[in-house]
């Protein structure tokens, strides 16, 4: 197995007839998920997702690719192709299109609807292209066959790239569910026959590389959400990702047979299950779902709420309700239903907002109490399965961690891949497709970028460091009046301290300390302001560690008496 390492340089160009592939995303993360296709001088991307933060990221929004190296590139682009609807694969989408608002956007029809209601909230008309399982295309020197995947998201696709340097299948986030509820399974026929054709590079989702067996169908879950319908005393408040159509479908299912009404809560959520109602892919019985207005009118137990917030995200519904911000209160007799995943990462987030509904009186369903969540991704034993069907010549896992990544190049060892030609990549990682052979060439830049409010890539690893000491350490300013001539105190320093230890006292120790470093820097003829200041901050700094063992953020202001 090929692993990257540190020293990697920047690629050698690319030789004639190959084909380069460079994730920007989703390799080493869950989550922004983009990679970038290189052949005969055109660039071809698969996805363009966002990642959201994690509490060592305080005031980020989400997290996403790094364009550094193909935005000298754009023109080069000949067609952004996306695999399915989810946000860490399609949120990236608004930001490359605002570096070049004509590039074609290729999908299949509801990820293509969900795109363009978030790119309406840009003000970006996007050229897009609508495909469908079986259709091929082309896009310059790229010849791209989409097939059929099943995931927990309708109308996904895998992608077949047919170059001269050989095929790549693309596997996008897949599963091999066999009872699926639109009844539209993954196309392993289509993956026997791409085989038989020869793929020379197979990109799988990684995701549940180290679960073993097979992902359980969707249809199991059935019961779960069904006896909480019928069971349930007061409400039932149901919490799932706005783009999860068939868990949703489920719920709905389940509310109409026991007699209860459902009202959408959140933004997004209303957004998406109407655009997936209009299309057909959500059926809605009707008089099925009311507004939130007309559930006032209703008793407790003939009510269903839908939001958003299953990962405990800190501005959705959910959340918000266990704090008490919400409309909606929560309260005795209550059933809350948690109908989706624990993403790695957001545990801690997730069981505070489970302990804030409890407190409240609420009886919480989770995956952790009950059958209620199924992955979306396809477990070892469905990858396995994939690998000794299309018999790949090269393997590169894609999306997941480190832990997912390796787990799954192993697979793909243990079914006949030669070891040399499994390829576990990072993002920015460049891997070459030459004469059949893939392999790692070198690498390009591959940064967080930080959407932060109104600004995209303001926010730096330095300043989310700022913050996550403020947050820890608390802030210290010191002014100090200094005599121009002599180079002495004016007048004792002011200390103005927030989230640091201190009372009035704290920082006389620390007045000597400043004296004295202010002498040494007359005394070398220091006299500059601004290098008095860090002087200043350094000395401070260290009297905080050695008294207090703290390490506040140090503001130093020097006037010129």
């Amino acid at each position: 197995m090929s692993h990257p390492h540190p020293e990697l340089k920047a690629a050698p160009p690319l030789p004639a007839g190959g084909l380069r592939v460079v994730a920007l995303g989703g390799l080493g993360e869950i989550g922004r998920n983009m990679t970038v296709f290189e052949h005969a001088g055109k660039l071809l991307i698969v996805d363009c997702g966002v990642l959201f933060p994690e509490e060592t990221q305080p005031g980020v929004d989400v997290i996403l690719p790094d364009f550094t190296s193909i935005r000298d590139r754009l023109d080069d682009i000949v067609a952004v192709v996306l695999t399915h609807g989810h946000e860490d694969h399609i949120g990236g989408v608004p930001y490359l299109l605002r570096e070049r608002s004509d590039i074609p956007v290729v999908g299949s029809k509801l990820t293509l609807a969900f795109l363009e209601a978030k790119l309406k909230e840009h003000g970006i008309r996007p050229r897009t292209v609508r495909v469908r399982e079986g259709d091929r295309r082309g896009f310059g020197p790229f010849d791209c066959e989409f097939v059929a995947v099943n995931h927990s998201i309708p109308d996904s696709l895998a992608v077949a790239i047919r170059t001269r340097a050989g095929m790549v299948l693309h596997t996008g986030d897949f599963k091999m569910d066999q009872f699926p509820l639109d009844d539209r399974i993954t196309d392993l026929r289509a993956f026997a026959r791409l085989g038989e054709e020869g793929v020379d590079l197979f990109l799988t989702d990684s995701t549940n590389a180290e679960v073993p067996g097979f992902t359980t169908s969707e249809r199991e879950l059935n019961p779960a959400i069904e006896q909480v319908m019928r069971t349930a005393p007061r409400r039932v408040i149901v919490s799932s990702f706005a783009s999860h159509v068939h868990r949703i479908q489920q719920v709905l299912d389940a509310a109409h047979e026991h007699g209860r009404k459902v009202a959408f809560v959140g933004r997004s959520m209303v957004r998406n299950m109407g655009i997936a109602r209009d299309l057909g892919y959500l059926k809605v019985p009707s008089g099925l779902v009311v507004s939130t207005k007309e559930l006032e009118k209703l008793p407790d137990h003939k009510i269903t709420l839908v939001c958003t917030g299953s990962q405990g995200e800190p501005m959705a519904a959910l959340s918000r309700m266990a704090n008490r911000d919400h409309m909606i209160r929560i309260g005795k007799g209550d059933t809350v239903l948690l109908a989706s995943s624990l993403i790695p990462g957001n545990e801690n987030a997730i069981y505070r907002v489970i302990n804030g509904l409890t407190r409240w009186g609420a009886h919480v369903v989770h995956k952790g109490n009950a059958k209620v969540h199924v992955s979306g991704h396809a477990s070892a034993g469905e990858l396995v399965y994939c690998y000794n069907i299309v018999k790949p010549r090269n393997v590169m896992p894609v999306h997941g961690e480190w832990r997912h990544l390796r787990a799954n190049g192993d697979l793909a060892i243990r079914t006949g891949v030669d070891p040399d030609r499994v390829v576990i990549a990072e993002d920015g990682v460049v891997v070459d497709l030459v004469d059949g052979r893939a392999s790692i060439t070198g690498k390009v830049p591959a940064g967080n970028v930080y959407v932060d409010g109104m600004e995209v890539g303001g926010a730096t690893e330095a300043s989310l460091k700022d913050r996550l000491t403020l947050a820890a350490e608390g802030v210290v300013t010191v002014v100090a009046i200094v005599d121009a001539d002599t180079g002495a105190l004016a007048e004792p320093p002011d200390f103005l301290a927030r989230g640091f230890v201190h009372d009035d006292t704290t920082f006389e120790p620390v007045i000597p300390v400043i004296e004295k470093t202010l002498a040494t820097a007359a005394d070398e003829g220091v006299g500059d302001a601004h290098q008095l200041e860090q002087l200043v901050a350094r000395a401070v700094a260290n009297w905080a560690f050695r008294t207090h063992r703290r390490k506040p953020l140090i503001i130093p202001v020097i006037i010129d008496a």
